[in-house]
């Protein structure tokens, strides 16, 4: 009679056990990320803007040539003035240049000119992302 007690307590079952942990590491591994809020501050108001917004102009040639600055179509030969009643007396203004593809190289290079000519170096192409 002894032997069979001493058999049964040899053989502890280890899978609740291994339950519970499991279920709290899915408990503490979903709250981890919730735990952390940063430091509270309350910050004070100011009626200055400290922060030096910067100033953008989006240029859009389409298929068909027509040159759009920030939705408004334009006429080329117009492009300049426009650029420069846009542009206010700050020196960081950036122009992005949103082009269709079919659109020829000449154009787009006539467009950059204009933008050069005003003394704007910022200049960026707006590109699509590849698609895989």
């Amino acid at each position: 009679m002894e032997n069979k007690s001493h058999r049964l307590m040899s053989e502890i079952n280890m899978v609740p056990f291994i339950d519970i942990v499991l279920v709290l590491l899915i408990i503490f591994m979903i709250s981890a990320p919730l735990m952390y809020r940063g430091i509270d501050i309350d910050l004070p108001q100011s009626s200055v803007n400290t922060i030096k917004q910067e100033q953008r102009i989006l240029l859009t040639v389409d298929r068909n040539h027509n040159v759009f600055v920030d939705d408004e179509m334009v006429p080329i030969n117009r492009l300049e003035s426009v650029i420069q009643k846009k542009r206010t007396s700050q020196s960081d203004t950036t122009v992005y240049l949103k082009a269709d593809r079919d659109v020829p190289y000449g154009t787009i290079v006539s467009v950059m000119d204009i933008v050069k000519s005003l003394g704007i170096d910022k200049l960026g192409m707006v590109t699509e992302p590849l698609k895989e």
